[in-house]
């Protein structure tokens, strides 16, 4: 169905892919503690396919848009948690901050359609430990922002989505794709109307 309105999200009714072996969920809040080796990522460039990140997701209808904020304090190279969309191993989107190293960061957004990743990225401090991820939905594409504050949003990027969807599901994820783990904790789960203008009223 299309959203009128903001809806409180029921997470009972979200279901894992890829459960981690330690997390809670509780006032509104889930708290995953990442399994070490674990990624989603696709072919491109380094060759390898990763389908074993920890996803936490619900089947969402219509045009919307999901709305999470994220804390996290990673520990290792390539740590990262944010919002997913997932179709299936082969096709998904994933828009997180990954660390790097103790300077800097990657803010950034991996789109995969049919089998291919890709990856986008710009740069930020680590001592950011909080993002807010902002994913809207108007047919098979889609729109990914963030903010530092839940407040003011950013366009990371426009996307289309080449296999056809009628249920999008769309959540959270986290993956520690070294020999590392840290703790990554989603709150303020917002689902409402598309907040995202559509290019024929503007």
């Amino acid at each position: 169905m299309d959203h009128t309105k903001s809806d409180k999200i029921d997470l009972s009714k979200f279901y894992w892919i890829n459960p981690p072996a330690e997390f809670t969920l509780q006032n509104d809040s889930l708290t995953i503690i990442t399994d070490p080796e674990t990624d989603f990522w696709q072919r491109t460039y380094y060759g390898f396919q990763n389908d074993n990140g920890h996803a936490f997701v619900n089947s969402m209808e219509g045009d919307f848009t999901f709305t999470v904020k994220a804390f996290f304090k990673a520990v290792n190279q390539y740590d990262q948690c944010g919002v997913i969309l997932f179709q299936d191993s082969e096709n998904w989107v994933k828009g997180s901050v990954e660390y790097e190293n103790s300077e800097y960061s990657r803010l950034g957004s991996v789109v995969t359609n049919l089998g291919y990743s890709d990856w986008a990225t710009t740069d930020i401090s680590s001592v950011i430990h909080t993002m807010w991820y902002r994913l809207s939905r108007r047919g098979h594409d889609f729109c990914l922002e963030n903010s530092w504050q839940g407040k003011v949003w950013h366009q990371m990027r426009i996307f289309h989505m080449h296999n056809p969807i009628s249920e999008a599901i769309v959540g959270v994820y986290a993956c520690s794709p070294l020999i590392s783990s840290f703790e990554a904790v989603f709150s303020d789960f917002d689902l409402g109307p598309c907040k995202w203008s559509d290019h024929h009223s503007i």
